[in-house]
């Protein structure tokens, strides 16, 4: 529906107006900050997306993935029955097979995504995309994290920009795909929009921001327009996609003021695994940093609590 694009407008400095508000929101405390943590953890792609990644440091990921908060801290909060786990565990296609093989072997059936489609530049031809989604896919990869060629959107190439998601949701076969519009590099907000749209419209589960590779990763200004984009999208189509910001989400207050924006922007419904996700290597750490405060009245040593 090219209508849908050539009309698009985005009021930048209402939506800045919007983000200043946002930063002024009360911060909670108690019992209530401890249960949006909690939320939080099960929507984290716990996430490692290094040169030097190894087995061993992706078996360790997947474990802290089952057992992302330490027990004594989920009993004491009496949550220690409720399967807390993190979304998913991320990581390049190399890494699939290790990663796969770690959760089965625990019995976990958390799901395994990977990044493809010639993450973070997605400066490759897009045979070449389409071979690696398929072989992340082959390997037991359950969702893809795809990402755009960027100069399509800057040169305005809609048609184009919509024909290559489609095939890479094709080539994703069963297998969830978020596109990654790698909002940083798209010139404007209502690039942005745009593309939102072109991905919803060429079948994407998920839109996603970054890559967490650029320079200027997931804001609040590109989630507010991200989202208005889903919901104008459900709107007119009934479809309801999934938002992931990702990319400089690091700590426990950043991850709730998410979680309340998409809240206010999207409603209850979104706030689950299904639709929403967070895309982080760090974040983990810090919330469970937070929890263990929130139990015992100190901060944890470094040695207290496990790595992810």
């Amino acid at each position: 529906e090219l209508g849908w694009i050539s009309k698009v407008y985005v009021n930048r400095p209402a939506v800045v107006r919007h983000v200043e508000q946002i930063k002024k929101w009360k911060t909670l405390k108690g019992n209530w900050q401890a249960a949006w943590l909690l939320k939080a953890v099960t929507c984290i792609d716990l996430t490692t997306l290094s040169g030097d990644d190894t087995p061993s440091n992706v078996q360790r990921l997947c474990f802290k993935a089952m057992h992302p908060i330490r027990e004594d801290l989920l009993k004491a909060l009496d949550m220690h029955d409720k399967g807390i786990t993190v979304g998913a565990v991320c990581v390049y296609p190399a890494r699939v097979t290790d990663a796969v093989n770690a959760l089965k072997a625990a019995g976990c059936n958390i799901p395994v995504a990977s990044v493809a489609a010639g993450f973070p530049s997605g400066q490759t031809p897009l045979e070449t995309k389409l071979s690696e989604i398929k072989l992340a896919v082959e390997h037991g990869a359950r969702e893809i994290d795809i990402v755009i060629s960027r100069s399509l959107v800057l040169t305005g190439q809609w048609e184009s920009l919509y024909e290559e998601i489609c095939h890479c949701r094709k080539a994703c076969g069963e297998a969830h795909m978020k596109t990654i519009l790698a909002t940083g590099e798209l010139g404007s907000l209502a690039n942005v929009y745009k593309a939102s749209m072109i991905a919803m419209m060429a079948g994407s589960d998920f839109i996603k921001t970054s890559t967490g590779k650029e320079v200027e990763n997931a804001t609040f200004p590109v989630g507010v327009v991200m989202m208005r984009a889903i919901k104008e999208y459900y709107w007119q189509t009934g479809n309801k996609v999934g938002f992931k910001p990702a990319g400089g989400i690091r700590t426990a207050k950043e991850a709730i003021t998410w979680l309340m924006l998409v809240k206010e922007e999207l409603g209850v419904e979104w706030l689950t695994p299904e639709l929403f996700r967070l895309g982080a290597s760090s974040l983990l750490g810090d919330i469970e940093q937070q929890i263990f405060y929130h139990v015992s009245g100190s901060y944890a040593l470094q040695h207290e609590l496990a790595m992810a």
